[in-house]
């Protein structure tokens, strides 16, 4: 018996160690994916183009879209997993192209939303960037370059936790170690670099000629470096309506800037490009310079939505019970919306009608400083120069996903068409930036797609309408993005 025991075992351990051994079949593939009967929005060359495709199909395999055509050209694999779009629309997953990221909250809301890549910068106002959070969309760091940055995704690292180090304010690394930074951010993943206030010419120019060596974007919020210089030079974007219009600013205003960045002169500078009138020549003359370059505008109007007419309270969207307002800069009043303007501490010994005169008097400061910047832009547009849709969440009161589609509206309200906006927030990035496996549904494109109930072509507002999200070829369930775990 005890002989037997022992030769069944022994066998027994022949076909467990055989079986362990063998080459194992592979898993098979999972379904594929196939969408019937929607209509696919053509958001191609800038938005200019409208072949929609009615009654379409689209065949998702493996994260990636396989197939598209019509019912009548391509056959439905008997396998597949088919969703039902008939009279729905279908877009590209939207791009957030310059927002924080710094939370499981953020990556829902933006995730809710529809949002499924971030271009994510970590910053003293945004936090930093969440790699952990799971869902999330698809995350592409930004990092600052050519200068000392307390937040670089380089601090922590070796020699740069000292040479990165800010002091009292950023400074400008020399060009050998400019050019050490660029090959070590880019290890670590990093696809846009931010080219800062401090950065003189010369190091801005060498900056951007070896970025897109290595196929790195390049955005601008320049103030040392003069604005026709780097767009000149080849800037992929530029950051920000309040801050781009510093290109208008004459030479004698222009010189002080290299010593003095962040200071009076730069003060000076900036009063002077946003009081220029609408109407100065000066003004169209840059709107058409910029449009005659490489560089797209990134507005980040989102960031001014509160201070302009035609804002309403973004608590009372459900996506914005997720996010927590601690990791918010500036959140608005969550019973108003409106944006909170504290006064210094020595103004708690003045009455409670002087202190509200103060804070309106503050408001409406803020709100005619927004609208002279929204007429300026009017002037930017008229040039048509190409955008890009970033909503700068979360500062000055914007909201990770929210802000994305407060975004789309201010485009369209600027002057841009539906169907324009919603490519500054897709394809756009694809051929600006030459990423292309995303901003389409079209063959060897990522599977990140929103169906929508109504057309967004018609009114910007339907790009909220999601009735399915998509995301690497998965369906999402929505409705338990909004059921997060604290």
């Amino acid at each position: 018996m005890r002989f037997s025991s022992i030769l069944s075992a022994w066998i027994g351990g022949l076909v467990l160690s055989g079986s362990l051994c063998w080459p194992q079949e592979p898993p098979p593939p999972p379904a594929p994916l196939v969408l019937v009967g929607g209509t696919i929005v053509d958001v191609t060359n800038w938005g200019h183009s409208a072949k929609d495709q009615q009654d379409a199909v689209v065949i998702i395999s493996e994260g990636r879209i396989a197939q598209v055509g019509s019912r009548s050209t391509l056959t439905i694999p008997k396998d597949a997993r088919v969703v039902d779009c008939t009279g729905k629309y279908l877009i590209p997953g939207l791009v957030d192209g310059y927002a924080g990221m710094s939370g499981q909250d953020q990556a829902n809301a933006d995730l809710y939303m529809g949002v499924t890549t971030v271009v994510a910068r970590s910053d003293g106002v945004r936090g930093h960037i969440d790699f952990q959070a799971n869902p999330r969309p698809h995350l592409y760091p930004v990092d600052s370059i050519g200068s000392t940055d307390d937040w670089s995704l380089l601090m922590g690292q070796g020699q740069w936790s000292a040479k990165l180090k800010e002091g009292n304010r950023p400074s400008e690394l020399s060009p050998e170690d400019t050019a050490r930074q660029l090959n070590d951010t880019a290890r670590l993943g990093t696809r846009v670099l931010w080219l800062g206030p401090n950065l003189t010419a010369a190091n801005t120019q060498l900056i951007i000629a070896r970025a897109h060596q290595m196929g790195l974007v390049t955005f601008g919020e320049f103030v040392s470096t003069p604005y026709q210089v780097g767009v000149r030079a080849g800037a992929d974007a530029l950051l920000h309506m309040g801050h781009y219009e510093l290109g208008v600013i004459p030479n004698e205003l222009q010189a002080p800037l290299v010593d003095d960045p962040y200071g009076s002169a730069a003060n000076t500078a900036f009063d002077y490009a946003q009081h220029l009138p609408a109407t100065d020549p000066h003004l169209a003359d840059y709107a058409r310079f910029l449009a005659a370059h490489h560089a797209a505008l990134m507005p980040t109007l989102s960031l001014y939505f509160l201070r302009l007419p035609g804002h309403w309270n973004l608590w009372k969207e459900p996506a914005a019970s997720l996010l927590n307002p601690a990791n918010l800069s500036q959140p608005p009043d969550p019973e108003t919306g409106e944006m909170v303007y504290p006064l210094s501490a020595w103004t708690r010994h003045l009455p409670g009608a002087a202190q509200r005169w103060m804070q309106e008097s503050q408001r409406k400061k803020a709100d005619q400083a927004a609208m002279r910047l929204w007429q300026i832009n009017q002037t930017i547009y008229a040039a048509k120069p190409h955008y890009l849709a970033a909503s700068g969440a979360p500062a000055m009161g914007t909201m990770p996903g929210l802000s994305m589609h407060t975004e789309l509206e201010m485009l369209v309200r600027l002057g841009l068409s539906p169907r324009e906006a919603l490519a500054a927030a897709t394809n756009n990035y694809a051929l600006q930036f030459g990423w292309t496996e995303l901003g389409q549904i079209a063959p060897g494109r990522r599977a990140d797609i929103l169906v929508l109930d109504s057309d967004p072509t018609k009114n910007i507002w339907n790009v909220r309408r999601i009735n399915t999200l998509i995301m690497d070829g998965n369906v999402i369930d929505r409705g338990a993005l909004l059921n997060l775990k604290r």
